[in-house]
């Protein structure tokens, strides 16, 4: 049985996983989802304007210290990818499985602002506004949704390459939302990259709450 960790995207925490983690533990696997730094709601001003990529790649990093995981498969939802990258660069050995749930796979030196479309950037923008350091949610959407700490979505990853030795990186692609999705190009480049599977899921980007089961099936 495998060990999952189940990292959430933008503004988004542990809850967003919910309708996946029963159906995984019922098939007798140990699940922990993450709320990050910065978004968990006792957070002040200070924690959201300090949290940057480096913290949520620690937030990992404790968690397998803490719970002892080793051979752990980690599940990163859109910006949530940038974060597994980062700590499985820093967990050599520790990581077996790396899942992108329609999330970003970074390259050394690029950023969720820079791998993402103009679009995407021209909202993050406007989200932090009004404080500088927090990027309010979109309009719409779950009312649990907190700020994201700017900081995390333009801070650049360093990675030394150990993330590219983890033995299985797969790639979710969900196909629902092709007018708006910022992974078409990353799709194309990782189904010609032999050290990558690619996966398919018709849904919209929030696929764990849309096609729960078949999140759980294709991760299991």
């Amino acid at each position: 049985m495998a060990t999952f960790v189940l990292v959430p995207g933008g503004w988004h925490g542990a809850w967003c996983f919910d309708p996946v983690v029963p159906l995984l533990e019922r098939a007798g696997h140990t699940v922990h989802a993450l709320t990050l730094t910065g978004l968990r709601p006792g957070d002040g001003a200070a924690t959201v304007a300090a949290a940057n990529l480096d913290t949520h790649a620690g937030d990992v990093l404790r968690l397998l210290d803490e719970e002892r995981v080793t051979g752990a498969t980690l599940v990163g939802h859109s910006y949530g990818g940038m974060v597994i990258a980062a700590a499985a660069d820093r967990a050599p050995g520790r990581v077996a499985r790396l899942v992108h749930l329609d999330a970003y796979v970074p390259r050394d030196g690029e950023s969720c602002w820079s791998a993402t479309t103009e679009g995407y950037r021209r909202a993050f923008a406007a989200g932090a506004a009004s404080t500088g350091y927090a990027v309010l949610p979109p309009p719409g959407g779950d009312p649990r949704r907190r700020p994201h700490p700017l900081a995390s979505f333009t801070q650049a990853i360093r990675l030394t390459g150990a993330a590219a030795e983890v033995p299985r990186r797969e790639f979710v692609h969900c196909s629902g939302w092709p007018d708006r999705t910022p992974f078409a190009e990353l799709r194309a480049r990782l189904q010609a990259d032999p050290g990558w599977r690619v996966h398919d899921l018709p849904t919209g980007h929030n696929a764990m709450r849309e096609a729960p089961e078949a999140v759980a099936a294709l991760l299991a």
